[in-house]
C-alpha cells in the first residue's frame, strides 16, 4: 500500500500546487500561451479548459473474498469479461499540463456462473476526486503524437457498498445493509481525437479501499477487522470538449510565450544574416547594395554601383583596361577586344534592371545599367539585343508570366523612346525565376529582372 502512495502524491502534489498558485494568476497565464491547431489555424483562446466524460466496461474485485467465492474464473487466462461498471466524470484543466476531475461510477458485482462459487451481488457507488496531468504535453511530444494522447490521473475516493444476499445457505453473515468507505485510485487513459472536439479513451484504473469491511462476495467480518479491498477497473468511454478552441483541449498545440520570442529572436538574426550576405562580392552587404551584379575586382561606391565618374555607362575600371589594352596592342584588333568585353559582361547578366515587388518599371537605382545598354546600341547600330524579364516566385504562374512580361515590354519602350529602332528589339517574359530562396526578402530582390542578350 505504501507503494501505491509513493506512485499517487506525485500526481496529488503537481495538480494540487498547480491549483493554489493559479487562483489571481489565471488570466496572466492565460496571457502566456498561443494555441495553434495542427493544420496552423490560431486559435480563439488560449485552449480548452473543461471536457465532459461517459464511459463503460469492467470493474473486477480483486481483494478480499471468502473462501470458494468467485467473480471471475481463476482457472482461465482472462478470466470472464462483463459489463458492470458505468460512470460519468467531468474534468478541469488549470494549466496545460495539470487539472482536476470529479467523477461518478456505478459498479456491480457478481459471481461467475462458469465456477462452482456460490451466487451472490455486491453493488457500488463510487465518487472520485483527482488530479490530472497531460502527460503528451508533460513531456513537450504533442505534435509528434498527432491525434494520440495519454493522461495520468490519481486521487481519493468515496464508496457505498451494498451486498445482496443471494444465497440464503451460505456460512457467513450477511448484512444488507450500506457501507461507506473510502481509499485511493490511480490509473493512465490513452486517448484518440476522433473529431475536433470529440475523443474516445481506454483507461486502466486501480482502487484501493482503506476501510472496507465487506468482502466482495457481501461476507461481513468482524468490526475490529479492518480490511483493505482492491478493485481493478478497465473501461471505454468518449470525452468532450468545451470552449472557443475549434479543437479539444488535449490537442490544441501550445506555444509558451518565452519559446515564442526566442523564436522570433532566432528569425530576426536569420534575417540579419541574410542582410549581411555580398552576392557580388564588392565588399557592400546586399542590403545596401543598389547593383547587386557588379564585377569582381571593379571599383564600387558605398551603394555597391561600379564607379563610372564620365556617366558613359562603362565603370571607369573597365575603362582603364580598355584603354590600356587599345595603347598596349595599337592595332584594329582593339575596338573587337573592347567590344567583345562589353557583350560578355551584358551576355553574363552583369547589366541587368531591377524592379519593386508587383511593379512593372524598374528601380530608379537600375537607370544606369539601362543606360549602359543605350550606349551599347547606340555604339553598335549594327547588333540587336534580347531583352528577358522575370519575376520571383509570390504569386501565381500565370500572374507572374503576365508581370514578367510587362517588365521587358517596359525596357524595350524606354530604349524605343531614347531612339533605338523597335525592330532590334526582341522581348520574353520567362515568369518566374526560382533559383533562389523565395522566403528570403533580399534573395527575392535579384530575381525582379531583366537581362539583356546580345544578338
Amino acid at each position: 500500500m505504501k507503494n501505491y502512495l509513493l506512485l499517487l502524491i506525485p500526481i496529488l502534489g503537481l495538480s494540487l500546487a498547480t491549483y493554489a498558485q493559479d487562483g489571481d494568476k489565471k488570466k496572466e497565464d492565460d496571457k502566456k500561451f498561443i494555441s495553434v491547431e495542427p493544420d496552423k489555424e490560431v486559435a480563439t483562446d488560449s485552449y480548452n479548459r473543461w471536457s465532459v466524460e461517459v464511459n463503460f466496461g469492467q470493474s473486477r474485485g480483486v481483494k478480499p473474498y471468502a473462501d470458494g467465492y468467485y467473480s471471475s474464473n481463476p482457472d482461465k487466462l482472462f478470466g470472464r469479461f462483463e459489463l458492470n461498471n458505468f460512470g460519468i466524470g467531468a474534468r478541469y484543466m488549470i494549466n496545460p499540463k495539470f487539472g482536476v476531475k470529479v467523477d461518478f461510477n456505478y459498479d456491480k458485482l457478481t459471481n461467475d456462473p462458469s465456477t462452482d462459487s456460490p451466487d451472490f451481488e455486491m453493488k457500488q457507488f463510487r465518487l472520485g476526486f483527482q488530479g490530472v496531468i497531460n502527460a503528451i504535453r508533460l513531456f513537450n511530444i504533442e505534435e509528434a503524437s498527432g491525434r494520440f494522447g495519454l493522461l495520468l490521473h490519481g486521487g481519493i475516493q468515496i464508496a457505498a457498498m451494498t451486498p445482496k444476499n443471494v444465497d440464503p445457505l451460505r456460512v457467513y453473515v450477511i448484512r444488507e445493509s450500506t457501507e461507506y468507505n473510502g481509499g485511493i485510485v490511480f490509473g493512465f487513459t490513452p486517448q484518440y481525437r476522433i473529431t475536433k472536439n470529440l475523443a474516445i479513451d481506454a483507461d486502466f484504473s486501480i482502487l484501493n479501499s482503506f476501510r472496507q469491511h465487506y468482502n466482495w462476495d457481501g461476507s461481513y467480518s468482524n468490526r475490529d477487522n479492518n480490511l483493505a479491498g482492491q478493485m481493478i477497473a478497465t473501461t471505454l468511454g468518449l470525452s468532450y470538449s468545451f470552449g472557443n478552441q475549434k479543437i479539444h483541449g488535449d490537442w490544441a498545440i501550445i506555444q509558451d510565450k518565452k519559446d515564442k520570442e526566442i523564436n522570433d529572436l532566432n528569425n530576426r538574426i536569420g534575417e540579419i544574416e541574410t542582410l549581411m550576405n555580398d552576392s557580388d562580392k564588392d565588399g557592400v552587404p546586399d542590403y545596401l547594395d543598389a547593383e547587386n551584379n557588379s564585377i569582381a575586382g571593379v571599383a564600387v561606391d558605398t551603394k555597391g554601383r561600379m564607379v563610372d565618374k564620365n556617366n558613359n555607362g562603362v565603370p571607369d575600371e573597365l575603362e582603364k583596361y580598355i584603354d590600356k589594352t587599345i595603347t598596349t596592342n595599337n592595332s584594329t584588333n582593339s575596338a573587337a577586344i573592347s567590344n567583345g568585353m562589353l557583350e560578355q559582361l551584358i551576355n553574363d547578366g552583369y547589366v541587368a534592371a531591377y524592379f519593386d515587388p508587383n511593379r512593372s518599371q524598374p528601380t530608379s537605382a537600375s537607370s544606369d545599367n539601362i543606360g549602359f545598354i543605350l550606349n551599347y546600341l547606340k555604339n553598335n547600330p549594327e547588333k540587336s539585343i534580347e531583352i528577358t524579364g522575370y519575376a520571383d516566385e509570390l504569386g501565381s504562374t500565370a500572374y507572374n508570366n503576365k508581370l514578367s512580361a510587362e517588365r521587358a515590354q517596359n525596357i524595350k519602350t524606354i530604349l524605343t523612346k531614347a531612339g533605338i529602332n523597335p525592330s532590334r528589339l526582341t522581348i520574353v517574359g520567362n515568369g518566374i525565376d526560382s533559383s533562389v530562396d523565395k522566403n528570403s526578402d533580399y534573395a527575392r530582390r535579384l530575381v525582379r529582372k531583366v537581362v539583356f542578350k546580345i544578338k
